[in-house]
């Protein structure tokens, strides 16, 4: 028996945005489409979504375990209404069958009834990493991304036709974009409005396809994207560009793109979160004498910070508010903290007048 919430990765009491929230995570690392993506998987997950995103559903696999909506023997009327066993009535949603999608694609070679799915698939989504200093984390900046996908065919705007040729009227469903089929299966006689196969739902078809991109309505080129990446980015942090990913076929949509980011270590200073840590030489007598010491922000900015007094030099010094820009935050409060390991250099030799004076300071300390 499948348990809905280890498969989304939910705790039972989850809240409805908690589970959306982990099912499109899911969703984006699972996609067929997607390099390493995984088929098995995705359905798994989206049949746990399909369940656990319903209240009624939910609730009964809370109680029992499993949901009865639309179980048990098959009507002969097939989906969508109809008299069952025991004067059953059946009203299935296309949507909530779930893997019995897959069953249709395999009988009808189609959609289930009543799914409204679009005539074309539009484009995959793209994933891109984009290395940052944490200099460029630290300022926020501009990119320009290159990728190769497909494109939109400019020469006929992603129709796949040449327009000069004209369309003439599909023979094989006589105009109106759709056929049925009827066939028997182990399930029943099913009778299906499907679309067609030869125009694509539009009823006509080119008199002439598009050399250029052989009848798709995109070709494969070098795309550009701008993105935006505001300061205080984190390494592995998602952006999504809707829009700029791969070109649908004959002008169907494109997909998304989504950068991830990754920041390169840094010389000087180590992250986590928004905090900074990093490490500075100082003279003994600069602690003794509360002096002020010399820092630099990550961009370089100068400031000077004082070490108090009776400062335990073995801990971090923290100087409050000189950290990392917090993402999407703007304020006083939009920085993190900077942590300083003070380094205390003690010279190689000192002067018979030096060592006085040392004995003359350890008699008052």
């Amino acid at each position: 028996m499948k348990d809905y919430y280890r498969i989304l990765g939910v705790e039972r009491n989850a809240s409805e945005e908690e589970i959306k929230k982990a099912y499109r995570k899911l969703a984006h690392q699972h996609h067929p489409d997607k390099v390493g993506g995984d088929t098995a998987k995705f359905k798994e997950m989206n049949e746990a979504y399909q369940v656990l995103s319903n209240k009624e559903k939910r609730a009964q696999f809370d109680q029992y375990g499993q949901t009865f909506d639309g179980a048990g023997p098959m009507p002969s009327g097939g989906f969508g209404g109809g008299a069952g066993f025991g004067g059953m009535r059946w009203n299935v949603n296309a949507e909530d069958l779930g893997d019995l999608g897959d069953i249709f694609e395999t009988f009808f070679g189609g959609q289930a009834p009543g799914s409204q799915r679009p005539t074309y698939r539009r484009g995959s989504d793209i994933e891109v990493h984009e290395e940052l200093t944490l200099e460029e984390a630290f300022r926020g900046v501009e990119h320009v991304l290159k990728f190769n996908t497909y494109g939109e065919c400019k020469k006929c705007a992603g129709q796949g036709f040449e327009k000069s040729k004209g369309v003439s009227k599909c023979t094989v469903c006589r105009g109106k974009g759709e056929i049925r089929e009827e066939r028997q299966t182990f399930f029943g006689k099913f009778a299906q409005v499907k679309t067609c196969p030869e125009c694509h739902g539009r009823g006509e078809v080119p008199n002439e396809k598009c050399h250029e991109c052989k009848g798709s309505g995109r070709v494969m080129e070098l795309r550009e994207a701008k993105v935006n990446i505001a300061a205080g980015v984190e390494d592995g942090q998602i952006i999504k560009i809707a829009g700029k990913g791969e070109a649908g076929e004959f002008a169907s949509g494109s997909g998304d793109l989504y950068v991830v980011v990754r920041v390169k270590p840094h010389a000087h200073f180590q992250r986590h979160k928004t905090d900074l840590v990093t490490e500075k030489d100082i003279r003994i007598t600069d602690a003794l004498l509360e002096r002020e010491i010399k820092m630099n922000d990550v961009d370089g900015t100068p400031y000077t910070v004082k070490i108090p007094a009776g400062f335990n030099l073995r801990q971090s010094f923290k100087v409050s508010g000189r950290g990392m820009p917090k993402f999407g935050i703007f304020g006083s409060s939009s920085r993190g903290d900077l942590y300083i390991n003070l380094n205390t250099k003690l010279p190689k030799s000192i002067s018979h007048k030096a060592k006085k004076l040392l004995e003359d300071l350890e008699k008052e300390i």
